[in-house]
C-alpha cells in the first residue's frame, strides 16, 4: 500500500457571516449620513453664537447700549445647536451617560444592555417628538411669539427643536439596529 503524500495545510473554510436585510442597512448607512450632514451644519451655530455675543458685549462695553434681542437670540441659537447635533454626538458616542454599573459590564453584557434600554429611549424621544410637532402646529397657527419685550416668535425654534428631536429618534433606532445585528452575529455591510 503506498503511503499517502502530505496533504497540503487546508485552511479552514470561513464560514459566511448572515447579512442584516438590506432595507435595515440602507436605513442604517443613510440616518448616519443625514446625522452627520446635519451635526456638521449645527458646528457652524457656535460661530453665530460667538458672533451674537460679540456683538453684544461691544454693544454693551463700547456704546454703552444693550440690545432686548441678544440673549434670547443666542439661547435660542444654543438649543439649535445641541439639539441638531443631537444625532451625530449619539452617532460618534460622545454623548453623556449616566453610568453606575455599565462600564464593570463585559463587551456582551454592555451590547445586551443597549439592546434592553434602547427601546425605553425610542418610546421618550417618541413622546418628545409628537409633543413637538402638536407644540410647532400649535405655535404656528396660533402666531405664537416669547412673552419678553423682543417677543420674537417661537414656531422657527420649535420646528428646529422638533427637526433636532426627530433626528435624534432616527439616530436611536439606527443604533439599536446596529447592536442588535452586533448581538445576532449579523454584519451591516
Amino acid at each position: 500500500m503506498s503511503q499517502p503524500s502530505e496533504d497540503p495545510v487546508v485552511e479552514p473554510v470561513a464560514r459566511a457571516v448572515p447579512r442584516m436585510p438590506r432595507p435595515v442597512v440602507v436605513y442604517v448607512r443613510l440616518v448616519e449620513r443625514l446625522g452627520r450632514a446635519v451635526g456638521v451644519l449645527a458646528m457652524v451655530l457656535t460661530f453665530v453664537l460667538a458672533a451674537i455675543l460679540l456683538e453684544a458685549s461691544v454693544a454693551r462695553l463700547a456704546f454703552g447700549t444693550s440690545h432686548i434681542w441678544s440673549v434670547e437670540l443666542a439661547q435660542f441659537t444654543m438649543s439649535a445647536y445641541y439639539l441638531l447635533g443631537g444625532a451625530l454626538s449619539e452617532q460618534d458616542g460622545v454623548h453623556v451617560r449616566m453610568d453606575l454599573f455599565y462600564s464593570r459590564l463585559s463587551p456582551r453584557g454592555k451590547l445586551l444592555m443597549d439592546c434592553i434600554t434602547a427601546p425605553l429611549a425610542l418610546v421618550y424621544l417618541g413622546f418628545l417628538f409628537f409633543g413637538g410637532i402638536r407644540s410647532s402646529i400649535w405655535a404656528i397657527e396660533n402666531n405664537q411669539v416669547n412673552y419678553t419685550p423682543w417677543a420674537p416668535p417661537m414656531a422657527p425654534i420649535k420646528l428646529i427643536m422638533t427637526a433636532g428631536i426627530g433626528l435624534m429618534l432616527l439616530q436611536q433606532l439606527a443604533i439599536f439596529l446596529k447592536d442588535l445585528a452586533r448581538l445576532l452575529g449579523r454584519a451591516m455591510e
